[in-house]
């Protein structure tokens, strides 16, 4: 049987004041919680300590909600010279896995954060055990053996009192029999819990005598079979802040009637009295960041795991090819308040956008490739163009990029009978080609069945190599392209939103959210053509393809064929316009 792991020291050590209050802080931007805590190091409230933790329950993979929870948790820790405990609230043994535990704590290192204590809540079994034992002792709880199903009944509603369980009256000495006897695994899974003795009369449907322990025979991922009775989230969340001393307790509004009962355990047990605040959740639109919800698409297969690209999990966005430094900026940006709303999932692209700017390697790509034959182009003849790697980083420098007679173009920027407002390619135009020539269509090859344009024949002017045009003439338009004999073959996986709607729980009655799934969230493009620089990418890697987005090296790809996930698009006016006209 395994035993309960040892728990390790954990490090409260007071912060150096000054640090933790510099003269200039007051006028930074602040929130509710950040005035609070500095009002607590101008009493020298906490001896000057401040101390946080995050929280999460091993029962999913964290998501966009969570980091703006952890940006939050571990920004104010480190601001005031204090610390943040990461602590795993695994109370549900039926939900929870090691997996689960593994991939939270590489999401919070990959949001930049690390934790000054390790901790688990059942860590702490044992003294909550006795806890409880003590509150029995008090007349403060009492087993009751209730069903879940009646528990509810006696409960009442917002507007009528609950009724008492006619076991509320035990004698406390039958009470601790019958808890020692449920902690030694005599009675079946549901046939008693643990009750607080509060007030089934409480405005505050929290306080009428909530269930503190559930009997529970399931393997626990650490303690194993140890326990057969479980606390109670509700239970064992304010205990575990007072034990590890946590000085500010910050929660999600959903938590604030919560609150109360947190804070009666901790004045009835007499023990260290962390403050509790709350915030508003993270909401987007065409989002869902409910753990069940997306651990039903994992298990229905509707994606193809927890790091599908187009989850909202922490771990599908990086493989997306979010970064860090734009989950962490958009969280800065959108403040902690007391009102929950929604915030447009176009807002936390635009941060992408921004951070992948400056960082992101320009490379050229054609996704739905078009031949193009330069007829007055030398047979054979290769050049090696200078091309910007990155136009906000000049550090970044430049790379060559093979130009030659037959290229690849995108489709979309061809139309033999342009509209009006097309200024790309067509018969008897000039383009510019990016960091080549000037090439003016002269005429196209058509399929003889569907009658489509499958090749392009045009000619060069030389006098205009890097795009020049010593002349002074203008040209409207410039188009990237792929030298045919040099291009690497990829797959490339385009992303929309996972669900149609803005809100996905809206829904016809009898339906689930599952009928707002997108089903053109994921297109793949198995013929794309890339710049022979793109060879040996890892994965991970992002890229800005130009003109059409930015993309990043999924985990699948091979040596023999590179697998590319696109971030996020570019603004692109002119498909903004076909779109619209469309429609």
């Amino acid at each position: 049987m395994p035993t309960e792991p040892k728990k390790e020291v954990m490090n409260t050590s007071k912060p150096d004041l000054e640090a933790a209050a510099p003269a200039e802080a007051a006028a930074k931007p602040s929130n509710f919680i950040r005035d609070a805590i500095l009002e607590d190091l101008k009493t020298n409230k906490f001896s000057g300590r401040v101390w946080t933790r995050f929280p999460p329950e091993p029962n999913g993979y964290l998501h966009i909600g969570h980091a703006k929870a952890i940006c939050i948790d571990f920004g104010l820790a480190d601001e005031f010279g204090g610390g943040t405990n990461l602590r795993f609230d695994d109370t549900n043994p039926e939900k929870e896995e090691t997996e689960y535990v593994d991939s939270i704590m590489a999401d919070v290192r990959w949001l930049g954060f690390d934790w000054e204590n390790l901790c688990y809540a059942s860590d702490y079994f044992g003294q909550l055990y006795e806890w409880a034992v003590q509150l029995i002792r008090a007349g403060k709880a009492y087993v009751c053996d209730l069903s879940a199903d009646q528990v509810r009944q006696y409960r009442g509603t917002l507007t009528e009192p609950g009724q008492e369980s006619p076991y509320r009256n035990r004698s406390v000495q039958e009470s601790l029999d019958l808890f020692e006897r449920m902690r030694a695994g005599e009675f079946p899974d549901g046939s008693r819990t643990l009750r607080a003795k509060i007030d089934m009369a409480a405005p505050n449907l929290n306080m009428r005598d909530p269930v503190m322990y559930r009997i529970l025979h399931a393997e626990h991922h650490r303690t194993g079979d140890k326990w057969c009775i479980y606390p109670m989230y509700d239970y064992a969340h304010g205990q575990s802040d007072s034990i590890e001393s946590i000085t500010h307790s910050i929660c999600t509004l959903e938590f604030e009637d919560h609150r109360p009962l947190y804070n009666w355990f901790i004045e009835q047990l007499g023990i260290f009295p962390s403050q509790q605040f709350e915030f508003d959740r993270l909401n987007l639109t065409y989002t869902l960041l409910s753990k069940r919800k997306l651990l039903q698409l994992v298990q229905e297969r509707h994606v193809s795991g927890w790091d599908d690209p187009r989850m909202p999990t922490l771990s599908g966005i990086r493989r997306r090819g979010y970064t860090p430094e734009a989950i962490r900026n958009f969280c800065a940006s959108i403040g902690v308040t007391k009102t929950n709303g929604i915030l447009e999932l176009a807002m936390l692209e635009h941060f992408v956008r921004e951070d992948l700017n400056k960082r992101a390697l320009r490379v050229m790509a054609v996704l739905r490739p078009l031949k193009v034959v330069i007829d007055n182009y030398p047979e054979g003849q290769v050049e090696e163009m200078d091309a910007v790697n990155n136009p906000e980083d000049p550090s970044a420098g430049t790379r060559k990029v093979p130009f030659s007679r037959v290229l690849y173009i995108e489709q979309d920027d061809f139309r033999e009978v342009p509209p009006k407002g097309y200024y790309r390619l067509s018969p008897g135009r000039e383009v510019r080609l990016r960091y080549g020539y000037l090439v003016t269509c002269t005429s196209v090859v058509k399929d003889e069945k569907t009658g489509e344009v499958i090749e392009v024949h045009c000619t060069y002017d030389p006098a205009t190599r890097g795009g020049n045009t010593p002349d002074g003439r203008k040209v409207k338009s410039t188009i990237h392209w792929v030298s045919a004999a040099h291009a690497l073959d990829a797959e490339v996986r385009l992303y929309e939103t996972l669900f149609a709607k803005e809100n996905p729980n809206d829904v016809a009655e009898g339906q689930d959210f599952t009928a707002n799934l997108n089903p053109r969230s994921l297109e793949v493009v198995s013929n794309a053509k890339l710049e022979p620089s793109l060879a040996g990418a890892k994965p991970g890697s992002r890229f800005q393809f130009e003109r059409l987005g930015y993309f990043c090296v999924d985990p699948d790809s091979s040596s023999g064929k590179l697998v590319f996930n696109r971030t996020v698009a570019l603004k692109d006016t002119w498909a903004r316009i076909e779109k619209r006209e469309k429609a």
